[in-house]
């Protein structure tokens, strides 16, 4: 009797060892990139959107690490574009903060949304500087004016980072330069706290105010 209960228990046991390595084997093959292995284990069966243990479906780590190829197939094969992670990041957002143009451009050809509550993928553009793709975002239509739960808009992003190129190409699209953050700080306020005075420079000029009640000196 205990051997067929041994028997039954590794019958039922076996397929879920075999379900452990694939879904490893799927997470390890969408991080590094490799397509082929990907496609062949989900033609086997494996969910396209996947998820590893913090959230992150298998188009965000490939358009994490830059893995365009991957995404063009994950994309193709209709993986939820605008998933979110347990912090809330989806795909479109992880590219922009690391600066992969080429799959920026691949989830925005397919349909990716470009503007959500919280940080939006142009606010992590700007914050990292990566100019192209911050040029691509506002050509595809993102709001430049988009600000997360404490108030961060994209131009508020690129003047903490010192990003004197994005901080013009927001500024040419007009975005607003006196929101403010919870704090009431603006993005004047921001630039000269990160002693970026080359932008709190350019901000006063265009008409930049700082949302202290104590006034700020700019040379």
């Amino acid at each position: 009797m205990k051997k067929r209960l041994l028997t039954v228990a590794i019958t039922f046991a076996f397929p879920l060892f075999v379900f452990a390595a694939t879904y490893d084997d799927l997470i390890n093959s969408a991080k590094m990139g490799d397509t082929r292995d990907v496609a062949e284990i989900v033609k086997k069966g494996a969910s396209i959107d996947t998820t590893d243990i913090d959230g992150n479906t298998l188009l965000m780590l490939a358009a994490r690490d830059g893995h365009a190829e991957l995404v063009d197939f994950l994309i193709k094969q209709r993986a939820k574009l605008n998933a979110r992670n347990t912090v809330g990041d989806t795909a479109l957002r992880l590219a922009a903060f690391r600066g992969h143009l080429k799959v920026v451009e691949l989830l925005v050809a397919g349909g990716a949304t470009l503007n959500a509550p919280g940080w939006s993928p142009l606010a992590y553009a700007a914050f990292n500087g990566h100019l192209e793709i911050a040029r691509l975002l506002v050509k595809s239509g993102a709001d430049i004016n988009s600000a997360s739960e404490n108030g961060t808009t994209p131009l508020i992003a690129a003047c903490r980072g010192g990003h004197l190129e994005v901080v013009k190409l927001l500024l040419a699209n007009k975005a607003d330069l006196n929101r403010s953050l919870e704090s009431g700080e603006t993005a004047l306020d921001i630039a000269l706290k990160n002693k970026n005075t080359d932008i709190g420079d350019l901000l006063v000029k265009a008409g930049g105010k700082s949302g202290r009640t104590v006034s700020i000196e700019v040379r």
